[in-house]
């Protein structure tokens, strides 16, 4: 969420943003309605103030010698009763004003920082750097990962789709090992790297979803329990962001890393037509996320920390891959800097997003209202926080499939996968 502050005294900087990120968004009514509501805010205060030094004169004149059924402390106390009723007729229109605010305001999303690249869509994206192209396999004759998980017979589409529905799939054998494999191991990596694991829920209610920017804004893309206030999970930032929800963190407790394993539920809303085929876009996909505390001071430098710590997996398993710095018209909604790791897969020669590194500032913060205190110093601050994807379990393993692939069909397993897998060859 947006600080409220910073659209009213500098609603032309915040108007500039927003502009960069292709978004058209009239900031009046907010203006106007913000207005309203301080103006009665201020006039609340007044009469509240007046209320409370009735309170206190009437005690002190009877003590002085007034006399309590008299005129004068009649009078003060008609005041009070009268200053009563008009505090409660103003009370709720207080909070019908704030009501209305929060709704604009959960509305926006947050602005692009001052480094991110200005562009207005995915191809003006810019590319950092690449790694490993020594790995990309010579063989023009890759076959899809789908295709070569098939004649594995590790993954079956059609008994999915009989169990759910399209854009579901199951994995049999050696690839439901590698899937357990490749979670084990990320997590163990990015416990190595200072993460705290935390197995979290996966349903999430909608103060949770709102808190951490998927709602309101993203609702058609989330599965909803119709009989309760729970929504799946979409990712498991969801659910670690919201473990701090509503509290007062210590300075010393900062940073805070957490990882977590979660299965993923998103609906692809408006995607049908792309990537119909394999693990890249699926209804309920597994991943190892990353979020991030921080103090403010240090967001932009943890970032470059958490892009490191998602990369670290491509290299151990010498997959190549590149990192793109997202433009002002590519950012998630909640971001306001991010970088895409997209891995290499040979048959569509190409690569493809398989982790996505967000600072989202005190932009969630604000909507979870997660603050910390330094010791010794007056009020609190909003943490940062930051999440990336640690890797994407599924685009992972198709990656593998067609970079591992071998002339007579078998898959080699990555080196750093065969302790866990206990084999070479799938």
């Amino acid at each position: 969420m947006l600080d409220i502050k910073q659209i009213r005294e500098n609603p032309e900087f915040v108007q500039e943003k927003l502009v960069l990120r292709g978004d058209r968004y009239d900031l009046q009514p907010i203006i106007e309605l913000n207005q309203k509501q301080r103006e009665l805010e201020a006039k609340r205060n007044q009469l509240q103030a007046r209320s409370n030094e009735i309170a206190k004169t009437i005690p002190t004149k009877i003590k002085a010698g007034s006399d309590p059924k008299g005129d004068e402390i009649k009078a003060l106390r008609e005041e009070g009763a009268s200053i009563k009723a008009e505090i409660g007729q103003l009370e709720p229109q207080e909070k019908e004003l704030l009501g209305k605010i929060e709704e604009l305001l959960l509305a926006l999303p947050n602005l692009p920082s001052g480094s991110t690249p200005v562009g207005k869509s995915e191809e003006e994206n810019v590319e950092v750097r690449r790694w490993g192209d020594e790995y990309i396999p010579k063989d023009e004759s890759i076959l899809p990962h789908w295709e070569i998980a098939d004649k594995l017979g590790i993954l079956n589409v059609e008994r999915a789709v009989k169990i759910a529905q399209s854009r579901f799939v199951a994995l049999f054998g050696a690839g439901a090992a590698l899937e357990r494999a490749l979670i084990q191991f990320m997590l163990d990596r990015q416990v190595e790297a200072g993460y705290l694991e935390v197995i979290p829920p996966v349903l999430v209610n909608t103060e949770s979803l709102t808190a951490s920017g998927q709602l309101p804004k993203f609702a058609e893309e989330s599965f909803k329990c119709g009989a309760d206030d729970l929504w799946l999970a979409p990712t498991a930032e969801v659910s670690l962001v919201n473990l701090y929800r509503g509290e007062i963190l210590s300075a010393e407790d900062l940073p805070i890393y957490h990882c977590a394993y979660t299965p993923c539920f998103r609906r692809e809303a408006g995607s049908y037509g792309r990537d119909m085929r394999g693990l890249i876009r699926l209804h309920q996909f597994n991943k190892v996320e990353l979020v991030k505390f921080v103090a403010p001071g240090d967001s932009f430098e943890e970032l470059e920390k958490l892009l490191k710590d998602a990369a670290a997996i491509l290299e151990a398993l010498e997959l190549p891959y590149r990192v793109l710095e997202l433009c002002t018209g590519d950012l998630g909604f909640s971001s306001t800097k991010t970088y895409d790791l997209e891995v290499w897969l040979p048959s569509a020669g190409t690569y493809r997003e398989i982790s996505s590194c967000s600072n989202c500032i005190d932009f969630q913060a604000r909507r979870g209202n997660i603050r910390f205190k330094e010791t010794g110093k007056k009020g609190t601050q909003f943490v940062h926080t930051l999440n990336g994807s640690g890797l994407a379990v599924g685009r992972t393993m198709a990656a593998i499939l067609e970079n591992y692939q071998q002339p007579d069909g078998t898959v080699r397993v990555p080196k750093v996968l065969q302790p866990y897998l206990k084999r070479e060859i799938l």
